[in-house]
């Protein structure tokens, strides 16, 4: 009369188990689906840079690696458009295409680029006023980040490192330093050819001698360098500044370029000569320069370059490339990689990176010219027309 009780049970057992199995089977895969995080996007910096080929290598080297360290979620990709002018002339003209073509987002992030072109970046709105937001800038007291070759810029670059351009010379055969131009002057025609400098030919270190011998014959430094405007009518007086260097060239040595100068005080045929400070010390540090070997800026001082951060306008991750540029800018990264990498002066007061590298390092950068002498007696090189005619005129008086 009634079922089969243990029949039903049987069946009712499967059953249940069954649907307890298929339940736990989808339940432990729901639970593996929502407990696996979505993978987080990748965002991509680009980041341009003009100069030589050094520059790529610290971008790919140093840099990327260090703000994809700090940042897992991004990926940096360095450009190289090249040295010189046109490397930053093909910046500027990337830039002002996509802005020209109504372009939203442009294809670069953060760029590096030379003084040169400031005006044109700005003329035209390619980038952004952005630098003293930066929690870094209070770090930045050089006027090269307020005034670029006459053009002001502040707010629109950071100076990622600074060039300058010293006289080297031998402690055995130099034993009272000039001070000035008229001491240099005066011991290089007691001790001829003992001096060397390559003239404006074959690299920038005689060429920032040549400007640093026009700013002190004139005295117009800020009209040359600074405030401008260029115009050839305030070139009143180079001939005869140019007829006093033709003289001081009776007693001097011509190299062949920057390594040229460099060699010859490492082998001790030239006792004095103006130098790339950056390619002083690298070659001290390979084993190229005599270590004995010291540094001076004579009054009232001898030009630099930086080369700068700039943020276009179009930028599709402007608040990550603020980011990337103060990390750079940070005194860590300025001593560990501007420093101590590469030999540059920081972009930043040197006083603030003290701490931050080894006293050995500091004293070997900062020894002979502090930082105080430095913010002093580095000049800017002068504003392209001045720069142009300044190597004219060399032709005309001096090498003709």
């Amino acid at each position: 009369m009634f079922p089969n009780r243990s029949a039903i049970t049987k069946t009712n057992a499967i059953l249940i188990v069954g649907i307890i199995i298929i339940a736990a089977i989808a339940a432990g895969a729901g639970w593996l689906y929502y407990s696996k995080p979505a993978p987080a996007q990748t965002t991509t910096l680009v980041y341009e840079t003009a100069g030589d080929i050094n520059m790529l290598a610290l971008a790919q080297n140093i840099l990327g690696p260090e703000f994809e360290k700090r940042n897992p979620n991004v990926k940096v990709v360095s450009v190289h458009t090249g040295p010189g002018d046109a490397g930053d002339m093909t910046i500027v003209e990337k830039l002002k295409a996509e802005k020209d073509a109504g372009k939203q987002v442009w294809d670069v992030d953060v760029a590096m680029v030379h003084q040169v072109f400031m005006g044109e970046y700005i003329k035209n709105d390619l980038i952004l006023n952005y630098s003293t937001t930066l929690p870094s800038w209070k770090y930045v007291t050089t006027p090269l980040a307020r005034n670029s070759l006459g053009t002001p810029c502040t707010g629109y670059v950071m100076p990622m490192f600074n060039s300058q351009v010293a006289i080297a010379y031998n402690p055995k055969y130099v034993t009272s330093v000039p001070k000035t131009f008229d001491d240099l002057v005066t011991w290089v025609k007691a001790n001829p050819g003992k001096f060397g400098y390559n003239g404006i030919k074959g690299g920038m270190s005689g060429v920032g001698f040549v400007d640093g011998w026009v700013y002190w014959k004139t005295g117009k430094y800020n009209l040359y360098a600074i405030t401008g405007p260029y115009d050839k009518g305030n070139e009143q007086g180079w001939d005869q500044a140019f007829a006093d260097l033709k003289d001081f060239n009776k007693y001097v040595t011509l190299t062949a370029g920057n390594v040229g100068t460099l060699d010859m005080l490492n082998r001790g045929e030239l006792w004095m000569g103006p130098v790339w400070v950056d390619m002083f010390y690298t070659s001290m540090l390979d084993g190229k320069m005599d270590p004995s070997i010291k540094l001076f800026i004579p009054t009232p001082g001898l030009p630099g370059q930086p080369m700068y951060f700039v943020i276009p306008k179009g930028s599709g991750n402007i608040e990550l490339a603020k980011k990337f540029v103060d990390m750079v800018m940070s005194p860590d990264m300025q001593g560990s990689a501007i420093i101590v990498k590469y030999n540059w002066y920081p972009g930043i007061d040197g006083q603030y990176v003290k701490d931050y590298v080894t006293p050995q390092v500091y004293n070997r950068l900062y020894g002979d010219i502090p930082p105080d002498m430095l913010l002093k007696l580095g000049q800017a090189f002068p504003l392209s027309g001045y720069m142009v005619d300044m190597g004219s005129a060399y032709e005309k008086y001096v090498s003709g």
